[in-house]
């Protein structure tokens, strides 16, 4: 397992959002996907601390910015990550710079979705000869699935809980 932290921004407008990336259409793993930003710790870092440096390196969120509220519970995704998300409130006004050769957008979700118990969809696909069940969120534009979609349900489940 390699340890992995992705930030999980809550965006304060008067109708708050998720902030989610679309993943470069180029690169060799994960391409074009939507994600959160995140990825790998480095040796002696804790997930916060990759969270928002990765945060910073991808769409160039200062990492003073977020405030950290919390911890998901660790996610293992099928190729062999341990994700910790790290949930933080994003306070507009905020300016982004997506590193084009990482993300190709930002775009944010409305956290109304997340939390209605009936938006998120159950599906499978045969994969290497077994099936996989994952979680689907609806959205106009792009397919939120896998552990992006696993965190979502996470989050939606504490969310309702408090």
């Amino acid at each position: 397992m390699t340890p992995a932290a992705v930030l999980v921004p809550l965006v304060l407008h008067p109708e708050p959002t998720v902030l989610l990336t679309l993943r470069a259409a180029d690169l060799k793993a994960h391409a074009g996907q939507v994600s959160f930003p995140g990825g790998r710790l480095e040796d002696g870092e804790s997930p916060v601390a990759a969270a928002l440096r990765e945060a910073e390196e991808e769409i160039g969120l200062h990492a003073g910015l977020p405030e950290i509220v919390g911890e998901l519970p660790p996610l293992l995704t099928g190729t062999g990550y341990l994700v910790t998300p790290v949930v933080a409130l994003l306070r507009p006004p905020f300016s982004l710079n997506p590193h084009p050769g990482e993300v190709a957008e930002t775009f944010e979700y409305p956290l109304s979705h997340v939390t209605d118990p009936a938006k998120p969809e159950r599906r499978s696909r045969e994969f290497r000869g077994e099936t996989r069940e994952f979680w689907v969120w609806p959205h106009e534009r792009h397919y939120i699935w896998g552990a992006t979609a696993s965190v979502l349900v996470t989050l939606a489940s504490v969310l309702r809980e408090d």
